[in-house]
């Protein structure tokens, strides 16, 4: 049940922000709290920020990762390799890995993994799209970089036997990352050699 703090205008404002993920209650209230106490441009800085980016960024239509217009930097970018892609559940996965330096290809986000028990399928994921570009857009190598977790690797090994039978490599990241660790959470370092020293995907 949530509480009320003695203004409709504080109390709708703290619901919103404890929707967003990790955000309790108090938490919420804490950071409503402290945009009270600061100027008023302040907050409708943030505020118009949000809106903004809510407004101005879409996806690529090419490899899913986000786009303030059209194709994505990455895509646009001559100088990668746009025969290597390197595949990934969601955003957060393509920054990571940016940061290593370690990959001059492109990306491709499925925007989640093959987990039956969340009621997440194949088909909800951008699997599909992936398929057509490793035979439309002359793909050598998909590197499967996703979370070494149960659901990543189903979905690496689903993966796998989609791409199986067309001229393309398919490699994984080499097991420097502990198993059912998420991505996002691994170490430049150890991540970008993952990428580096990364292995046939084997059965």
């Amino acid at each position: 049940m949530n509480e009320s703090y003695n203004s409709a205008l504080l109390d709708t404002a703290v619901a919103e922000l404890s929707k967003l993920p990790g955000i309790g209650h108090k938490t919420a209230l804490r950071l409503a709290l402290h945009l009270l106490r600061k100027d008023p441009e302040v907050a409708i800085a943030l505020g118009s920020s949000i809106v903004e980016m809510r407004k101005g960024i879409a996806y690529c239509p090419v490899c899913h990762n986000i786009s303030e217009g059209g194709v994505c930097s990455i895509c646009n970018d001559n100088h990668r390799d746009h025969s290597v892609v390197c595949v990934v559940e969601n955003v957060k996965d393509v920054i990571t890995i940016e940061r290593t330096h370690e990959h001059s290809g492109v990306y491709h986000v499925l925007g989640g993994l093959i987990s039956p028990l969340e009621g997440v399928a194949p088909s909800d994921l951008e699997i599909e799209s992936l398929v057509n570009r490793v035979k439309d857009e002359g793909v050598k190598e998909v590197i499967l970089a996703l979370s070494p977790t149960m659901e990543g690797d189903t979905t690496n090994f689903y993966i796998y036997r989609k791409l199986n039978g067309l001229p393309v490599e398919v490699s994984v990241l080499a097991r420097g990352i502990s198993i059912g660790n998420e991505l996002e959470y691994t170490d430049e370092l150890t991540l970008g050699r993952s990428i580096l020293n990364r292995t046939p995907f084997a059965k």
